[in-house]
Protein backbone atom coordinates (compact mmCIF):
# COMPACT_ATOMS: atom_id res chain seq x y z
CA UNK A 1 0.00 0.00 0.00
CA UNK A 2 2.68 2.81 1.48
CA UNK A 3 4.78 1.25 -1.89
CA UNK A 4 1.83 1.98 -4.28
CA UNK A 5 1.18 5.63 -2.44
CA UNK A 6 4.89 6.47 -3.01
CA UNK A 7 4.59 5.83 -6.85
CA UNK A 8 1.82 7.59 -7.11
CA UNK A 9 3.41 10.62 -5.82
CA UNK A 10 6.77 10.28 -7.71
CA UNK A 11 4.62 9.77 -10.73
CA UNK A 12 2.43 12.43 -10.11
CA UNK A 13 6.03 14.77 -9.64
CA UNK A 14 7.44 13.46 -12.52
CA UNK A 15 4.41 14.72 -14.54
CA UNK A 16 3.95 18.17 -12.66
CA UNK A 17 7.52 18.57 -13.48
CA UNK A 18 7.87 17.95 -17.11
CA UNK A 19 4.64 20.01 -18.12
CA UNK A 20 6.24 22.91 -16.13
CA UNK A 21 9.13 22.57 -18.08
CA UNK A 22 7.25 23.00 -21.10
CA UNK A 23 8.82 26.59 -23.23
CA UNK A 24 6.24 28.60 -25.70
CA UNK A 25 8.82 29.15 -28.51
CA UNK A 26 7.69 32.79 -28.71
CA UNK A 27 8.52 33.48 -25.71
CA UNK A 28 11.65 31.91 -25.61
CA UNK A 29 12.48 33.56 -28.77
CA UNK A 30 11.32 37.51 -28.15
CA UNK A 31 13.84 36.49 -24.50
CA UNK A 32 16.69 35.53 -26.85
CA UNK A 33 15.98 38.50 -29.21
CA UNK A 34 15.85 41.06 -26.75
CA UNK A 35 19.39 39.81 -25.46
CA UNK A 36 20.99 40.03 -29.06
CA UNK A 37 19.89 43.87 -29.21
CA UNK A 38 21.45 44.34 -25.70
CA UNK A 39 24.68 43.07 -26.16
CA UNK A 40 27.96 44.49 -27.95
CA UNK A 41 29.63 43.50 -31.18
CA UNK A 42 33.00 44.69 -28.90
CA UNK A 43 33.43 46.57 -25.35
CA UNK A 44 36.57 48.03 -24.69
CA UNK A 45 38.45 49.28 -21.76
CA UNK A 46 40.25 52.85 -21.38
CA UNK A 47 39.93 53.84 -24.63
CA UNK A 48 41.54 56.68 -26.64
CA UNK A 49 39.65 58.15 -29.74
CA UNK A 50 41.37 60.42 -32.23
CA UNK A 51 39.59 62.07 -35.06
CA UNK A 52 40.98 64.03 -37.71
CA UNK A 53 40.30 65.93 -40.72
CA UNK A 54 41.95 66.66 -43.51
CA UNK A 55 45.30 64.47 -41.51
CA UNK A 56 44.55 67.13 -39.14
CA UNK A 57 43.66 65.66 -35.20
CA UNK A 58 40.43 67.72 -34.79
CA UNK A 59 39.37 66.02 -31.14
CA UNK A 60 40.49 63.37 -29.15
CA UNK A 61 37.83 61.08 -27.05
CA UNK A 62 39.09 59.43 -23.85
CA UNK A 63 36.77 57.24 -22.23
CA UNK A 64 37.08 53.97 -19.58
CA UNK A 65 34.71 52.13 -21.61
CA UNK A 66 33.06 52.03 -24.85
CA UNK A 67 30.64 49.24 -26.74
CA UNK A 68 30.05 49.01 -30.58
CA UNK A 69 26.79 47.83 -31.25
CA UNK A 70 25.85 46.70 -34.45
CA UNK A 71 22.47 46.20 -36.43
CA UNK A 72 20.68 48.42 -39.40
CA UNK A 73 21.89 51.48 -37.62
CA UNK A 74 25.66 50.98 -35.54
CA UNK A 75 26.23 53.10 -32.54
CA UNK A 76 28.80 53.69 -30.05
CA UNK A 77 28.04 53.73 -26.44
CA UNK A 78 30.18 55.18 -23.99
CA UNK A 79 28.45 54.27 -20.47
CA UNK A 80 31.04 55.38 -17.93
CA UNK A 81 30.99 58.72 -19.02
CA UNK A 82 33.40 60.54 -21.44
CA UNK A 83 35.95 63.50 -21.86
CA UNK A 84 36.42 65.43 -25.50
CA UNK A 85 39.15 67.96 -26.04
CA UNK A 86 38.27 70.05 -29.64
CA UNK A 87 41.53 70.84 -31.21
CA UNK A 88 42.35 74.15 -33.64
CA UNK A 89 43.95 73.71 -36.75
CA UNK A 90 47.28 74.54 -35.24
CA UNK A 91 46.69 71.83 -32.30
CA UNK A 92 46.32 74.33 -29.88
CA UNK A 93 43.24 73.03 -27.56
CA UNK A 94 39.83 75.13 -28.04
CA UNK A 95 36.74 73.21 -26.59
CA UNK A 96 36.31 70.34 -23.86
CA UNK A 97 33.56 68.37 -23.15
CA UNK A 98 33.15 66.05 -20.27
CA UNK A 99 30.18 63.90 -19.49
CA UNK A 100 29.13 60.75 -17.72
CA UNK A 101 27.78 59.04 -20.62
CA UNK A 102 27.63 59.19 -24.04
CA UNK A 103 26.32 57.68 -27.19
CA UNK A 104 27.18 57.57 -31.09
CA UNK A 105 25.39 57.06 -34.22
CA UNK A 106 26.91 55.80 -37.21
CA UNK A 107 25.86 56.95 -40.39
CA UNK A 108 26.54 53.20 -41.82
CA UNK A 109 29.87 54.29 -43.59
CA UNK A 110 32.04 54.39 -40.21
CA UNK A 111 31.68 58.27 -40.25
CA UNK A 112 29.94 59.85 -37.08
CA UNK A 113 26.83 61.76 -37.78
CA UNK A 114 25.36 62.54 -34.42
CA UNK A 115 26.62 62.65 -30.75
CA UNK A 116 25.14 62.82 -27.12
CA UNK A 117 26.12 63.83 -24.04
CA UNK A 118 24.16 63.06 -21.08
CA UNK A 119 24.27 63.77 -17.33
CA UNK A 120 26.34 66.61 -15.46
CA UNK A 121 27.55 67.47 -19.13
CA UNK A 122 30.33 70.64 -19.27
CA UNK A 123 31.54 72.21 -21.81
CA UNK A 124 34.25 75.10 -21.16
CA UNK A 125 35.81 76.50 -24.43
CA UNK A 126 39.00 78.79 -24.77
CA UNK A 127 37.62 81.69 -23.47
CA UNK A 128 37.10 79.97 -20.32
CA UNK A 129 32.91 80.21 -20.59
CA UNK A 130 31.19 77.14 -19.28
CA UNK A 131 27.82 75.30 -20.17
CA UNK A 132 26.61 73.16 -17.83
CA UNK A 133 23.71 71.27 -18.37
CA UNK A 134 22.26 67.38 -18.61
CA UNK A 135 21.80 66.68 -22.13
CA UNK A 136 23.77 67.86 -25.13
CA UNK A 137 23.54 66.82 -29.28
CA UNK A 138 26.19 66.98 -31.25
CA UNK A 139 25.12 67.30 -35.30
CA UNK A 140 28.14 66.34 -37.95
CA UNK A 141 26.18 67.93 -40.47
CA UNK A 142 25.33 71.39 -39.48
CA UNK A 143 28.56 71.61 -36.51
CA UNK A 144 26.23 72.46 -34.04
CA UNK A 145 25.52 71.16 -30.62
CA UNK A 146 22.16 72.10 -29.00
CA UNK A 147 19.78 70.78 -26.45
CA UNK A 148 16.56 71.85 -24.89
CA UNK A 149 17.06 70.80 -21.75
CA UNK A 150 18.20 73.50 -18.56
CA UNK A 151 21.25 75.31 -19.23
CA UNK A 152 23.43 77.21 -17.43
CA UNK A 153 26.25 79.22 -18.85
CA UNK A 154 28.59 81.04 -16.77
CA UNK A 155 31.37 83.73 -18.53
CA UNK A 156 33.58 86.21 -16.79
CA UNK A 157 30.92 89.12 -16.37
CA UNK A 158 27.95 86.90 -16.50
CA UNK A 159 25.39 84.08 -15.30
CA UNK A 160 23.02 83.35 -17.74
CA UNK A 161 20.33 80.47 -17.00
CA UNK A 162 17.89 79.29 -19.78
CA UNK A 163 15.87 76.62 -21.34
CA UNK A 164 17.26 75.61 -24.80
CA UNK A 165 20.43 76.37 -26.32
CA UNK A 166 22.00 76.10 -29.89
CA UNK A 167 25.84 76.66 -30.39
CA UNK A 168 28.64 76.19 -32.89
CA UNK A 169 30.07 72.94 -31.97
CA UNK A 170 33.42 74.40 -30.64
CA UNK A 171 31.13 76.63 -28.18
CA UNK A 172 32.83 80.16 -29.34
CA UNK A 173 29.20 81.58 -30.89
CA UNK A 174 26.07 80.35 -28.25
CA UNK A 175 22.13 81.58 -28.23
CA UNK A 176 19.51 80.73 -25.19
CA UNK A 177 16.32 79.54 -26.76
CA UNK A 178 14.32 80.58 -23.33
CA UNK A 179 16.37 83.03 -21.09
CA UNK A 180 15.30 82.43 -17.66
CA UNK A 181 17.65 84.21 -15.66
CA UNK A 182 20.61 86.65 -15.51
CA UNK A 183 23.14 88.01 -12.88
CA UNK A 184 25.68 90.70 -13.66
CA UNK A 185 29.28 89.29 -12.01
CA UNK A 186 31.17 92.17 -11.03
CA UNK A 187 34.89 92.02 -10.18
CA UNK A 188 34.41 94.06 -7.31
CA UNK A 189 32.06 91.51 -5.31
CA UNK A 190 34.41 88.96 -5.87
CA UNK A 191 37.78 90.35 -4.62
CA UNK A 192 39.10 88.78 -1.30
CA UNK A 193 38.04 90.72 2.18
CA UNK A 194 35.45 92.54 0.53
CA UNK A 195 32.76 91.55 2.81
CA UNK A 196 34.66 90.48 5.87
CA UNK A 197 33.80 92.11 8.92
CA UNK A 198 30.60 93.39 8.02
Amino acid sequence: MLRNILYTVCVLFMFTGFTACENDIDVVNSITSATEKKLPLTSSKNVEYLYSDSAVVRAKVTAPQVDQFGGEKPYLELPKGMNIIFYQATKKEQTTLTANYGIGYDSGSGVMEKMEAKGNVIVVNEKGEKLNTEHLIWNAATKKIYTDDFVKITTKDQVIWGDGMEADQDFSEYNIKNVKGEIDIKEADLAPGKNENK
